[in-house]
């Protein structure tokens, strides 16, 4: 049933050459909105003007070198997303403390950790709260895991810190993997890249109980490693903040140098005399009383 009431995505439709499709939903878009379609709308090119559509290939997701390290990255951050998000979930089923009660304290986390998405990524950027998110993520694994017991309430705090860390990331990695793939290779990339954290959730069972047999803690070292690393990695993808959607191959590739050639904008500033006078006063009947006043 949504999928007869929502319309398809009019980029994806430029994208495929089907631009009259396209114009009919932005005009109905623009009508519900109450606004004028722009002229330049109005240009989109027909379908018997267009050249041979772009299908998405997996050879796509690796070809271009910045595609490729965009492509690695975001499989390796699905995969530590899913590990650590499950896995403290596990660990704290073996921890030994009240199950219910820890449970439903690391889920309260999650609360405030949407919040600071909310209020960072449009002020901040993308970049430098997920890198901070997966450092304290992996950070609060291994305080965990050195903790003695005694300090229960250290543990479980700890441990809610790396779940609050690790529950950004998973929200950030959704939205950043839709914007560092072109139109037409989105949804493959999506697809390829989050299909890491199906493999992280199988493996996740055999990390927490099979190290756990080997020593109680050593999951939450493997984890902390998993997510130090990812807060590296993340740093390496361009910021998104600000951008436009990459509509094709080249704007993807060039999402790294769009940042750098602002700082190197020269602005140049022009300043009018008050004695000469401007077009709109040449043209202005006004402007020649004005003259005749003033005894010009």
């Amino acid at each position: 049933m949504p999928l007869r009431c929502l319309p398809e995505s009019p980029r994806w439709l430029i994208a495929q050459k089907e631009s009259d499709k396209a114009l009919k939903i932005i005009k109905r878009i623009a009508n519900g909105n109450k606004k004028k379609l722009p002229t330049s709308m109005e240009n989109l090119q027909s379908d018997q003007e267009v050249s041979e559509k772009l299908g998405p290939s997996f050879l796509d997701l690796v070809r271009t070198p910045q595609i490729r390290k965009h492509t690695f990255i975001l499989m390796y951050t699905w995969f530590t997303s899913s590990v650590l998000y499950q896995g403290l979930i596990m660990h704290m089923g073996i921890a030994g403390g009240n199950i219910y009660l820890d449970f439903f304290y690391s889920a309260l986390v999650e609360f405030p950790s949407a919040l600071i998405l909310i209020l960072t990524i449009d002020r901040i950027g993308r970049r430098y709260p997920w890198a901070v998110a997966n450092l304290t993520a992996g950070t609060a694994c291994l305080i965990t895991a050195l903790v003695p017991e005694d300090l229960h309430w250290l543990k479980i705090t700890a441990a809610c810190l790396g779940r609050m860390g690790i529950t950004m990331c998973y929200e950030m990695v959704c939205l950043v993997n839709a914007e560092l793939y072109p139109t037409f290779l989105r949804n493959l990339g999506v697809l390829v890249c989050s299909s890491m954290c199906d493999f992280g959730g199988i493996i996740t069972p055999f990390l927490v109980y099979r190290l756990a047999d080997v020593w109680h803690e050593l999951p939450l070292v493997v984890f902390a490693v998993i997510g130090l690393i990812d807060g590296g990695l993340v740093l390496l993808l361009p910021e998104t903040k600000g951008k436009k959607l990459p509509e094709t191959i080249e704007d993807a590739e060039n999402m790294h140098r769009q940042g750098r050639h602002k700082d190197k904008t020269i602005h140049l500033q022009i300043q009018r005399s008050d004695t000469a006078p401007n077009l709109e006063q040449l043209l202005s009947p006004e402007s020649s009383l004005d003259d005749k006043r003033r005894g010009k």
